[in-house]
């Protein structure tokens, strides 16, 4: 049960908090972004193979605001972000909560490498505006935001710090096990990492790329071991990306997953969309890096479990 004290020890990271979402707030605002608000509950998410989403009656609460805002994308909204709570049914740990913030952003006429540029300078911007020094300590790891930051593909990644290589971890079906065991441990320790182009199989809703079509233009940002941000340059090819609904819906039933219905007025609108990147970005777990917090539950006002 959550007491006054416990509350009460959290008032340096709420004010942080507090200060680093008025900080994103006018990163955004100063670029000419708008504001967005979409809905909570939805009748249909993303079909993705391991993220399940929670029913609210016959809909769900949304596990992210990114169907809503690509739509928006395709009406001719050039450029918006929204900071908002997402839901994800199972998720608890020391990283992970059921309800959490997210920040997400999409931007036409740019692709995942603007967006790289886009995290630098946000990040960069928070520390000054929340008075933090260039160079952060978290867990132990001196981490260098005013240097360059690292680019590494998966490729490069699996050759350097796996024990198997990206083929074979394909073909043993071990790549997720592989990247959580070996890999993202070492992502970002003396400074932040772009770990890019990952196979065209973990696409998800991202574009392959025009000259490799075995690798699609996604990033994730790691920052101390900790994954913050997944990036990609929007696929607008509404057939392409309904047969990979179907693929993720089909591996979600054989798996006795609940079956979610498909996102067909997303889909209908999906070939107004102009070429764009999005990204969506954990706040809290950006909170946890920048305040050197060793759980979560640190950097937030309540857990689930003292309510």
């Amino acid at each position: 049960m959550a007491t006054n004290q416990t509350l009460a020890g959290r008032f340096t990271n709420l004010r942080a908090r507090g200060a680093v979402i008025q900080a994103i707030r006018e990163f955004f605002c100063g670029r000419g972004y708008l504001e967005t608000e979409t809905p909570f509950r939805i009748p249909a998410p993303a079909p993705e193979a391991h993220i399940d989403a929670l029913p609210a009656g016959d809909w769900f609460l949304h596990t992210s605001p990114e169907l809503c805002m690509k739509r928006l994308l395709a009406a001719g909204y050039g450029r918006i972000f929204q900071i908002c709570r997402c839901w994800r049914d199972g998720e608890r740990g020391s990283r992970h909560l059921p309800e959490f913030t997210m920040l997400e952003w999409y931007s036409a006429g740019s692709d995942y490498r603007g967006l790289m540029a886009d995290c630098e300078a946000l990040i960069r911007t928070i520390v000054g505006k929340i008075g933090r020094n260039a160079t952060i300590s978290y867990r132990g790891n001196e981490i260098n935001l005013a240097g360059e930051w690292e680019r590494l593909t998966v490729r490069e990644a699996f050759a350097r710090y796996g024990d198997v290589s990206i083929e074979e971890a394909l073909a043993a079906d071990r790549f997720d096990e592989l990247m959580v065991q070996q890999i993202e441990p070492r992502l970002g320790l003396g400074r932040p990492t772009f770990i890019h182009d990952y196979p065209a199989c973990c696409a998800a809703l991202a574009k392959l790329k025009g000259d490799d079509p075995t690798v699609a233009e996604r990033f994730e940002l790691y920052m101390g071991g900790m994954e913050l941000a997944n990036a990609f340059t929007e696929l607008t090819d509404a057939d392409e990306q309904r047969r990979r609904f179907l693929y993720e819906e089909g591996y979600r039933r054989s798996a006795g997953r609940q079956p979610y219905p498909l996102p067909e007025k997303f889909l209908a609108e999906l070939p107004a969309m102009p070429p764009s990147a999005g990204i969506a970005l954990g706040v809290d777990r950006l909170l946890m890096v920048l305040l050197d917090a060793a759980t979560i539950d640190e950097v937030v006002a309540f857990t689930p479990e003292e309510l």
